[in-house]
């Protein structure tokens, strides 16, 4: 019964900073969680529109088949993050539970411990029998200790008193809290079935377009190498250019055209060191888009056996959608071969990014841009209404992972 109002004041704040904290961590991965979902849902309704939306029937089915695999690992892992969030929710049910069952016993016991007070108060509670309590004492000293102590057990009752109505609201709160998590979690099991009904239905006509495929294996696979190849042609091309400017920036700095590194300016030098500093941080080059193919080897939808080699990402946007700079720069070159697979190459100190699969080019060679300047326009295919922008970025003749430079691409 020492307790003065300080220390209590103390005691109740570290208990209600105890419980804020116990909920903390996991009240911030379930909003991790549902940012991801959220964002998967967007990405999801963003390849709806941008490839399932077109011309379909004129779509080649290796088309659709890669259209549709890839929609299916997006919807693979929105079921997957659902999951995570339904079974965060269960064991913070069944915390909260837990820790409304032992707020029970507490107050029961505060509640018991607060009526022996309220009824040994009733008995002595005349001033009379106060008075004569102090009275009583041998001294002056044990008067004043008597004294305290029937003003610190007055306290003590009024603090006890407000222990309850703190445990009482807390419990309150547990129980609101606990009646929304609930909710939540019967949302997010009904989206989940939802979810995985839609599934169903694609991996089925996924399954159906395979087994088309695989009546004329030969045929897709030949048409995929030979894709692969046309790739392959205008990469060696763009890095026909690059190597020819690394050459040329050397022969002006008086060094070795061998080398394969570009000889800066002071002010390319700044540009260089502005472009690393934004890793992480630069725009997309389309306004609108999902990324259909990433960086690097990526196993074929079609035959296993082959791989795609990606020196970018391929982007599907909407329809004629506008190009632009992820960064200032000036034009390097710009490609229009045969294929119609048009390029704009931009370089930004020793870093070149490129932006292939264009319609109409706003630039020319020489010109300085600025970050987000429209550039042109992706071609639309005619027969499939699809828009895809290959996006790739160097830092001198070396091929860079786009994804760890854009943002969230």
């Amino acid at each position: 019964m020492k307790l003065t109002n300080s220390r209590f004041t103390f005691a109740v704040l570290f208990l209600t900073l105890m419980l804020h904290l116990s909920g903390f961590s996991q009240s911030k991965k379930q909003q991790e969680l549902e940012q991801r979902r959220r964002e998967l849902q967007r990405e999801i309704q963003q390849i709806s529109t941008l490839l399932f939306a077109g011309k379909k029937e004129q779509k080649s089915v290796f088309s659709v088949v890669e259209d549709l695999n890839f929609k299916i690992k997006k919807r693979k892992n929105l079921i997957s993050i659902t999951n995570q969030q339904a079974n965060l929710l269960t064991r913070e049910i069944n915390s909260n539970q837990t820790k409304i069952s032992k707020l029970r016993l507490k107050l029961k016991a505060l509640k018991a411990d607060y009526a022996k007070m309220i009824v040994k108060a009733y008995k002595s509670r005349a001033d009379q029998n106060k008075l004569m309590f102090l009275l009583s004492s041998s001294n002056f000293q044990q008067a004043y200790k008597r004294l305290q102590y029937i003003k610190q057990y007055a306290d003590y009752q009024k603090l006890q008193a407000e222990l309850i109505k703190i445990e009482t609201a807390n419990m309150q709160s547990l129980n609101i809290k606990l009646l929304k998590q609930k909710k939540d979690k019967q949302i997010l099991i009904a989206e989940n079935k939802i979810a995985k009904s839609t599934l169903d239905q694609e991996l089925q006509q996924q399954e159906s377009l395979i087994k088309d495929i695989k009546a004329d294996l030969s045929q897709y696979s030949a048409q995929i190498k030979t894709k692969q190849r046309e790739t392959e042609k205008i990469d060696k091309e763009i890095r026909k250019i690059i190597q020819a400017a690394i050459a040329a920036s050397n022969k002006k700095a008086g060094k070795s055209s061998k080398l394969k590194v570009f000889s800066l300016t002071p002010e390319q030098k700044i540009l260089a060191a502005n472009f690393t500093s934004n890793k992480g941080k630069l725009p997309w080059p389309v306004a609108n888009g999902v990324v259909k193919l990433r960086y690097g080897n990526n196993p074929s939808p079609i035959d296993p056996s082959l791989t795609i080699k990606s020196n970018g990402v391929r982007i599907a946007t909407s329809k004629s959608g506008q190009v632009r700079a992820v960064f200032e720069g000036v034009v390097q070159g710009i490609m229009t071969p045969k294929n119609g697979n048009n390029t704009i190459l931009i370089r930004h100190g020793n870093y070149i990014t490129v932006y292939k699969n264009l319609s109409k080019f706003y630039v020319n060679k020489g010109d300085k841009v600025v970050t987000k300047q429209a550039i042109g326009e992706v071609i639309t295919n005619k027969a499939s209404g699809e828009s895809i922008l290959s996006f790739g970025i160097f830092k001198d003749s070396s091929t860079q992972n786009p994804s760890k430079w854009i943002y969230k691409l």
